[in-house]
């Protein structure tokens, strides 16, 4: 097997006590690459630091939308300055959150989204959205900038898939698809082209069926393929080796 993890959080205070020895470990096993996933302008610094600690780590570097209330223009500067890092493989994790909208106005949300959508265009780097209960104004904006890049932990319809292919994107599937209440996801699951399908396990969260409430890693992967191999009528040793080729293709790695 061989796993890339698209998209996780190993700067999460879950990892606090084993961070270093777990990485290790993953990447003597399965694990043949990771990306970690930045929020703010300062974890986008650790996570710069974090990947230059390991050669099969990566970094995507931008603000989440729960942190979109605090952002100033010098954060957005931090972002464009560590774009410049060979580490730095995306913009990310950005987008649109209107399940916490007490977080931030969706309305300051859309602006920073923008400003990053924008930002990764002029960098020629591809961009790691989040999308919470903000399909429609996720949509808008990604026809508007037409980036390249993925989006993460797809929760939408197919309808909603297929239109982000359409655009040229990826489709990130997690350990949620390994769940009973995951119908949807299971129907997303089945049709999206080999071509555009990237495993995630968004780390430390959503650990997959049968680790579901514990604490993810990212050679729980493993479940997940073996899920979206038995929809797709294939083998998980295929799934994860397509995952792993377009994860490389998508973030030039």
């Amino acid at each position: 097997m061989q796993i890339f993890d698209s998209h996780a959080h190993y700067l999460a205070d879950a990892f606090d006590e084993d961070r270093e020895e777990l990485l290790t470990r993953l990447f003597e096993s399965d694990v043949c690459g990771i990306i970690e996933a930045a929020t703010s302008a300062d974890s986008a610094k650790q996570a710069i630091a974090l990947a230059h600690r390991f050669p099969s780590l990566y970094a995507a570097i931008g603000i989440h939308p729960e942190e979109a209330a605090n952002v100033t223009e010098d954060d957005l500067a931090v972002i464009a300055t560590l774009c410049q890092d060979e580490k730095a493989v995306a913009i990310g994790e950005i987008g649109l959150d209107y399940h916490y909208e007490e977080y931030c106005p969706r309305e300051v949300q859309k602006h920073w989204f923008h400003r990053q959508l924008a930002l990764a265009n002029e960098q020629n780097l591809p961009v790691v959205i989040h999308d919470r209960e903000a399909h429609e104004d996720t949509l808008s904006a990604l026809r508007q900038f037409k980036p390249r890049g993925v989006v993460h932990c797809f929760s939408g319809s197919v309808e909603t898939a297929r239109e982000i292919i359409n655009l040229g994107m990826y489709i990130g599937i997690g350990g949620v698809v390994t769940f009973k209440n995951a119908r949807k996801l299971v129907e997303v699951a089945a049709m999206v082209p080999e071509d555009r399908l990237l495993l995630e396990t968004d780390a430390p969260y959503l650990a997959p069926v049968p680790h579901r409430g514990h604490r993810c890693d990212s050679s729980m992967i493993a479940f997940t393929a073996a899920a979206i191999a038995d929809i797709r009528g294939t083998t998980p040793d295929h799934i994860l080796r397509i995952a792993t080729e377009n994860t490389r293709r998508l973030f030039h790695i």
